[in-house]
């Protein structure tokens, strides 16, 4: 219903071409999250939710030739006060041309390195996932500003992606950030890399998913280097549905010598709607000898 508004009130002031091809949507998240040693608490944004709330638009007009322009702009917005994040389009804000040779956005985006790892990790890269809680995007950064990526056309379920931030853009040190990806059927595997120009060893992170019909499997291996805090391991999980509920078991091993830890997850998530579902949590860290517990409900629109 608000899409449809949405293209209404375009519509009076843009071509037709133009309007039916603008989307507004969102999410909205509000969990109650509890952590070792602390109270219980509404968690809104934070390491107990599913994912951040948010408002975005996208669109995309058809230049004609097989070329199109495509635009996002994604705020944070927090449902527990209704504030907003001082950057106001801190989630994305790019413009993107598609074609016959790939895709190429400039702008404020996810990483290629973030893609990556979300192309195999089990919650669909949660806020209280295991892996990323454990290793983020293999030390990277979840977002880049001034990036510049080039995706390849897809090559028979291959595809990579190239992303790249100058010298002037990144405080005198340009960025190199990268996935390569391969899908067949029912599996993927994914390649992530990134490294800050002068610091240091590349961070890399090489994952795979597999869907067998009745459950998934996933594993990877990870290696921050420089450009985290230079620890190294592994992930191991699999998930399935008991009826309706989809259930995940997530394991992430820290392997550096002085810092070996395993931290766990396991999550529930119940279908209230195509839209919207319940979640419920337990994820524990092991070398901070802490658990947090979560149950809340998300929505999609």
């Amino acid at each position: 219903m608000k899409k449809t508004l949405l293209a209404v009130a375009v519509a009076a002031a843009l071509p037709a071409a133009a309007f039916a091809q603008v989307t507004l949507y969102g999410v909205a998240d509000i969990a109650v999250s509890k952590i070792t040693d602390s109270d219980a608490n509404m968690s809104a944004n934070g390491g107990g939710n599913n994912g951040n709330s948010r408002l975005g638009v996208k669109g995309t007009e058809d230049l004609g030739g097989g070329l199109k322009a495509s635009f996002n702009y994604e705020m944070a917005v927090n449902p527990e006060t209704g504030a907003t994040d001082s950057s106001t389009y801190q989630r994305a804000a790019w413009l993107q041309l598609d074609g016959g040779f790939g895709s190429l956005r400039m702008g404020r985006s996810l990483s290629p390195s973030f893609y990556g790892v979300a192309n195999w990790e089990l919650t669909g890269t949660a806020n209280y996932s295991a892996q990323y809680n454990t290793f983020g995007a293999a030390g990277g950064a979840t977002r880049n500003n001034s990036a510049w990526a080039y995706t390849t056309p897809n090559f028979g379920g291959f595809s990579a992606t190239l992303g790249y931030v100058m010298d002037a853009d990144n405080g005198g040190n340009s960025k190199i950030d990268a996935n390569a990806v391969y899908r067949s059927g029912p599996m993927v595997v994914a390649l992530s890399y990134n490294k800050v120009d002068g610091s240091g060893s590349a961070g890399w992170a090489l994952g795979g998913q597999y869907n067998f019909g009745m459950g998934v499997v996933a594993a990877s291996v990870i290696d921050q280097g420089d450009q985290g805090a230079g620890i190294k391991g592994y992930t191991l999980g699999g998930g399935t549905k008991l009826g309706p509920v989809a259930v995940v078991l997530d394991i992430a091993r820290v392997t550096t010598s002085g810092l070996e830890s395993t931290n766990y997850l396991l999550e529930g998530k119940y279908p209230l709607s195509k839209a919207t579902f319940v979640y419920g949590t337990v994820l524990r860290f092991d070398l901070a000898d802490k658990t947090q517990t979560s149950f809340g409900i998300r929505h999609n629109f």
